[in-house]
């Protein structure tokens, strides 16, 4: 009996409210008739991440699937879901804001809603040029996990990274090219500390946000 083919007008981003999902997010909408978003609540340092997504999704309307995934933060404690660490960067050169396994769960229940809804298409902002030494942020790691789902249910799915090869200044070039810069400059949330738009300034996180930003305005003149 042969498989229902799965519809490759459909897609699914991984999404967290950030400037990388938000960003993969419009580059979806311009690119499949139909796109929606999955946020995984895994007892993140701010609750504020989930709120920042699903108003996001109501504002791109969107449809929005919240699972549950807070077993991530009985495993192992980290910066991420300990909201009482400080961030630092171990030994190995990996940020203690690294979340073992995180995104081969995150993908592989991404997987499975796509294999309900029949969806081809799965898109996540992972990142190999600005990924922190993300062990789980790597093209070989996405093409790997991308053979793995497919075999593991029988499916053609086809993992995307749009971001896969770009600094922060060409995201910051990708989201003006969608119309969206401002948008994603004001509305999401990448800042570890929980502040929206262009955060608390001083975590890593917004520290290569913003650097990435100022560099791609001044080169258009505009800072």
């Amino acid at each position: 009996m042969t498989q229902q083919s799965l519809d490759n007008n459909k897609a699914i981003v991984v999404f967290s409210g950030g400037q990388d999902s938000t960003t993969c997010l419009f580059w979806a909408k311009k690119y499949f008739e139909s796109v929606e978003l999955v946020t995984f609540a895994y007892g993140q340092r701010h609750d504020t991440e989930i709120e920042v997504a699903k108003r996001i999704a109501e504002e791109q309307h969107v449809k929005h699937h919240i699972l549950d995934m807070s077993l991530l933060s009985q495993l192992t404690p980290n910066a991420l879901t300990q909201h009482d660490m400080e961030i630092e960067v171990g030994e190995d050169g990996i940020p203690n804001t690294f979340v073992p396994a995180r995104n081969l769960l995150f993908l592989s229940f991404a997987g499975a809603l796509a294999y309900q809804t029949n969806t081809k298409n799965i898109i996540t902002g992972v990142c190999e040029t600005d990924f922190s030494g993300y062990p789980d942020c790597r093209d070989s790691f996405i093409k790997s996990m991308n053979v793995t789902l497919s075999l593991s249910m029988d499916k053609d799915f086809v993992i995307h990274t749009p971001l896969m090869w770009l600094d922060k200044k060409a995201t910051w070039a990708l989201s003006d090219e969608l119309g969206a810069l401002d948008y994603i400059r004001y509305n999401t949330l990448t800042c570890y500390n929980g502040i929206v738009g262009e955060g608390c300034g001083e975590c890593p996180a917004c520290e290569l946000r913003a650097h990435g930003l100022n560099t791609y305005l001044a080169e258009k003149g505009e800072n």
